[in-house]
Order: C-alpha cells, then structure tokens, then sequence
C-alpha cells in the first residue's frame, strides 16, 4: 500500500476512498484525504490541521545522517510551510512582497528573451536529426535563474544555466526532496545529509550578509535561523518544483497535438492550458498536516498527532468539481479550481510566478513539441510529495539524422 504514498502519479483513475489509511515504508500510518471539497477543507483549518510535520522526514533519519547534518549546524526552525505559530505571518509577508506580482511581471520580457534564445537553439537541433533534452535544454534552472534575480539568491550563473553556484543550487534541491519526502535507505540518507549540510552552510553565510529578501528579513528583526530556513524553503519550493512542472508539462503537451494546433492558431490560450497543467500534473502531488486535536473528517474519527496526507492531484481530478477529470481540455468547467498551490494560510507564496514562467514557456516552446517523437519520456522517483523528473528526450519525427 505504500506505493500509493509515494508513486501516486501513477494510481488508476477513481483509485481510493475519499478518505483512507495507509501504512508507509516505515510503519507509520496516514490518512489519505482525496476529495476535493475535504483537502480545501483541512489546509483552511490550520488551527485543527497543522502544519508543523510538512517538512519532517518521512524516512526516520538514522543517527550517522544526523551526526552529519549536526556536525553542519543543520537546523530547519518553523518558518514558511511547516510554521503554524505567530510568527508566519510577519515572515510571508516579506516573502510575499519579494515575489509581489508587479516584481513577477517586470521579470517576463528577460525571460521570454531568455527562452526564445533555447527554444532557437533546440530547434536547430531537432532540424539536424538530433534529440533533444528539453529538462536539461530549457526547463530545469530556468525557475532558479528568475528566483535569484527576484530575491537575491545564492545562485549565480548566466541566462544559459552556466555557472557552478546553478549546478549546487539544483544538487541541493533534489538532495533536500530525497532526504525529507522519499523512501530511502541508511547509506544514502548520509549521502544525501553531506550534500543537504554543505549546502546549508552556505545558506548560513548568505543569510547573514546577503542582500535581498535575505537582508529585509534580517532588518524585520528575525534571527539567522529564520533567514535560513525561508532561504531553504524558497531553494527548493520556489525553484526546483517548477522546474518539474514545466517538464511534465511540456510532456504532457507533447501527446496532445490538438492543444498544441489551437495554441498556434490562437483559439487555445496560453493561460488555460497552464491551469490545466496545474490541475493535471501540479508541482506538488502531496502535502501533509498533523491533526492538533481529536476530531472528525467524513464522520471519520482523527486522533490527534494523526499524520493527514492530502492529496492533491488526485483532488484536482475529483468529477465534483471537474467536467472530464482525466482530460486534457483547457479551458473546461472547473479547471481553474484546483488546489495545485493549497489553499488557506499556507497557500503558495509563488503562484504567481510559477503560472507567470509555465505561460512564457508554453507560449514559446509549444511549436517544439509539433511533430515529435519522444525518446525518453521523464521517469519519477519514488517520492511523497515530488515528482523529480531527470529528462524528456525528443527528437523531429521524419527527419533523417545528418552527420555532424
């Protein structure tokens, strides 16, 4: 059963009861929440449905990977996603005024410049018979390369993903998504608490003389922990995840070529076929809250320290809510109502952004995706909450490979 936790990409449509339990890798029970109307009902309750175990690890950390992050200084206090306390509100003010839409906004014509040049460059490709990786190619640093011009991040490099600062940042991020939402054995545990810890270290620094969103916490008053932990939590949630959707995202579009006519004779738009982007494959699958009390979820009994697992894609395919759940169709009844960024207090601080990026990709990189063949298609790890595409391999269909 604990597949279902962590390959729920992969579950037949209609799978589950709206609310279920199931027993992880490690022997620890969650209850599954699927419904639509039940998932916005429990992220709207954050004082019954915490959300203080959203960051812990789903995998019990062994006692050498913790000597590792301890000996890094590694700590991850209560700050965005897994705060509950008073003080989240203060701190995702910040945030939110560094990725306030009118910042977002002024940030599209670099971008669209940036991915006009990479849609050019791999189309040329593609004309020579060559594939092309278009998550390597186009998608995976792009979120991290805005998200530093935005804030100020640790995370250098030029409009072509060059630069050893982009390669660390992103070994981080997915380091940090296996530590803490996959199944994972003792050895890599430690591997993966050595890069997680090095990394940290360098946050460390950062938050203590960089400028930015990093410098306006500091100047609120909150202690370098704080910074730290709002750095962290924007690495991996304000970057790597979008760099996910776009590639599933680009997939996905790839095997509907009559989305992609109606994107170029204009009677698709950009927009919608982000949102039902977001709706069919979100950025993150699953999330987690604590139950803070007894109480009731569908005339089910919750005790409380009850691990609630919300699952949020399949609640962006509940028929309630949605006219064809299994579609494609831009556009269509209920396709705009999904949770892809949760909902409540804890709703994402970078909605804007990611649907600002997915859109000038879209609109830029869709006549890639005319007439080609997939060679690789992206392969997902076991994961709780992440989907951690590594590729997506196309090439021209019909076009005779030529020599080089």
């Amino acid at each position: 059963m604990s597949d279902v936790l962590f390959r729920s990409w992969e579950a037949p449509a209609g799978a589950g009861a709206d609310v279920a339990t199931v027993t992880d890798h490690a022997g620890v029970a969650h209850l599954v929440v699927t419904r639509h109307a039940l998932v916005r009902q429990v992220l709207a309750d954050p004082g019954t449905f915490r959300p203080d175990n959203a960051l812990d690890a789903v995998t019990p950390v062994p006692v050498a990977a913790l000597r590792v992050l301890a000996g890094h200084r590694f700590r991850l206090p209560p700050t965005l996603a897994n705060n509950g306390g008073h003080s989240h509100p203060a701190i995702r003010a910040i945030v939110a005024d560094a990725l306030h839409p009118a910042r977002v906004d002024a940030q599209r014509a670099w971008l669209t410049t940036v991915v006009r040049g990479r849609v050019a460059r791999l189309a040329t490709e593609l004309h020579l018979g060559h594939p092309v990786d278009l998550y390597a190619g186009l998608a995976a640093d792009l979120p991290l390369l805005v998200l530093a011009r935005l804030v100020d991040l640790p995370a250098g490099g030029d409009a072509n993903g060059s630069g050893t600062e982009v390669a660390a940042v992103k070994e981080f991020a997915r380091s940090a998504l296996e530590l803490f939402w996959a199944p994972v054995d003792p050895d890599r545990q430690v591997a993966l608490a050595s890069t997680v810890g090095r990394f940290h270290a360098v946050l460390r620094e950062f938050a203590a003389t960089g400028g930015g969103l990093a410098a306006d916490l500091r100047a609120a008053g909150h202690p370098p922990d704080v910074v730290v932990g709002a750095l962290f939590f924007l690495l991996v949630a304000g970057q790597e995840t979008t760099s996910q959707f776009l590639t599933l995202l680009l997939h996905r579009l790839a095997g509907e070529p009559a989305v992609l006519d109606g994107l170029r004779d204009g009677t698709v738009d950009v927009a919608d076929v982000v949102e039902e982007g977001l709706r069919l494959d979100p950025p993150i699958v699953t999330w987690r809250r604590v139950a803070a009390r007894d109480t009731t979820l569908a005339g089910i009994a919750v005790p409380a320290g009850t691990s609630v697992v919300l699952w949020l894609a399949r609640a962006g395919r509940d028929p309630a809510v949605v006219a064809e759940p299994e579609a494609f169709r831009p556009g269509q009844r209920g396709s705009r109502r999904h949770l892809a960024f949760g909902a409540g207090a804890h709703r994402c601080v970078g909605a804007h952004l990611a649907r600002m990026e997915a859109g000038v990709v879209v609109a830029e990189a869709a006549g890639l995706l005319r007439d080609v063949t997939v060679v690789r298609a992206p392969w997902c790890p076991d994961n709780l909450s992440f989907r951690m595409p590594d590729s997506f391999v196309v090439r021209r269909s019909g076009v005779a490979v030529r020599a080089a």
